[in-house]
């Protein structure tokens, strides 16, 4: 038996799909199989303790989406995606993920697929998972319904009606739940773009807030107000974000 040079993991909530990767796999004898993982929390586990120099992910799964567990890893090993789904089939993984198999795919297009990986790995390369994010989510226009995030070595999912409001910190953001509060690497602007703007408002550069936690106005300077949340914290309001405000409240 040939010496395994690489690991893979197989990440997909299906059994059959994992069992198809693992057959062809089977023709790939330098990848060890480290394992196999039915959804995004079993794999967040499996990557960091394994290690994985590459791994075959699943898009939609239930719970935490294979995009969204990209969002949490800290290291991002090698990626080639795979879904039933073609929407997803966009440019944009053209230029970070390694490749991108629609189910159901043949041997051949999964020969494919490892000639791309083997490349990658064997130059030492690893997935830009933020440029990928950051790709995908340009293409989509559906508002985010959920966020998630990761507290030490656990991950968790926080459904967007629960933010109370979201500060700028630096190249993160702050998200602030209702009993936590969690850094995570991304923009404001993203959060701008893919928030419900009838329920979230960027108030300031530094803010944006879920107008359900918010008390009340108050002024704060000559022509500058501060919102007041349900908890008591103070944040400043620009002038636009005043205007933005008044609109989407109707005063």
């Amino acid at each position: 038996m040939s010496k395994s040079n690489f690991t893979a993991l197989i990440i997909d909530d299906e059994q059959p799909a994992r069992a198809v990767v693992r057959s062809f796999l089977s023709k790939h004898p330098h990848i060890l199989i480290a394992g196999e993982c039915s959804n995004g929390f079993e794999a967040l586990k499996s990557i960091q303790d394994l290690k994985p120099d590459l791994i075959f992910l699943d898009i939609q799964m239930p719970k935490v989406s294979g995009l969204e567990l990209l969002e949490v890893l800290d290291d991002v090993p090698v990626v080639v995606f795979s879904t039933a789904f073609d929407q997803y089939a966009l440019k944009a993984f053209e230029m970070s993920a390694v490749d991108y198999l629609l189910k159901p795919y043949s041997q051949t297009r999964f020969d494919q697929a490892m000639e791309k990986a083997m490349d990658k790995l064997k130059k030492g390369e690893k997935t830009n998972a933020a440029e990928l994010i950051k790709k995908h989510s340009s293409q989509s226009n559906t508002p985010l319904q959920r966020v998630v995030v990761k507290t030490g070595n656990k991950m968790h999912v926080i459904p967007v009606h629960k933010i109370r409001y979201i500060e700028a910190s630096e190249d993160y953001v702050m998200i602030y739940a209702e009993n936590s509060r969690h850094l995570k690497a991304q923009t404001m602007r993203y959060y701008e773009e893919h928030l419900d703007p009838m329920q979230f408002v960027r108030i300031h550069r530094s803010y944006i807030v879920n107008i359900n936690f918010v008390e009340r106005l108050e002024p704060y300077d000559k022509d500058t107000y501060v919102a007041i949340m349900t908890q008591g914290q103070r944040l400043k309001i620009s002038r636009n974000g005043y205007k933005k405000l008044k609109e989407t409240l109707n005063f």
